[in-house]
């Protein structure tokens, strides 16, 4: 799951190289606007085939690939 989320982030232009990025790294720290955020979590929606519930709207959500990676695993396990 973390690779995926890391390749997305590359992918759809969040950051250039999520590799080099520690799994605690605050990605709006590392330069994600809030723009690249939406974008990453419409690209996660789709890989994961997921849908995140408005309580996991927040900026504290997609801060870093760990909480990234904690959300999904929150929302599989509700589905």
């Amino acid at each position: 799951m973390e690779q995926t989320v890391r390749e997305l982030i590359t992918r759809l232009g969040v950051l250039q190289d999520s590799d080099a990025l520690s799994i605690e790294t605050d990605l709006y720290d590392a330069g994600m606007s809030s723009h690249a955020s939406v974008k990453l979590m419409f690209g996660l929606e789709d890989a994961f085939d997921i849908e995140f519930p408005d309580e996991a709207l927040e900026r504290q959500t997609f801060a870093s690939i760990q909480s990234i990676v904690q959300t999904i695993r929150g929302v599989q396990e509700n589905e």
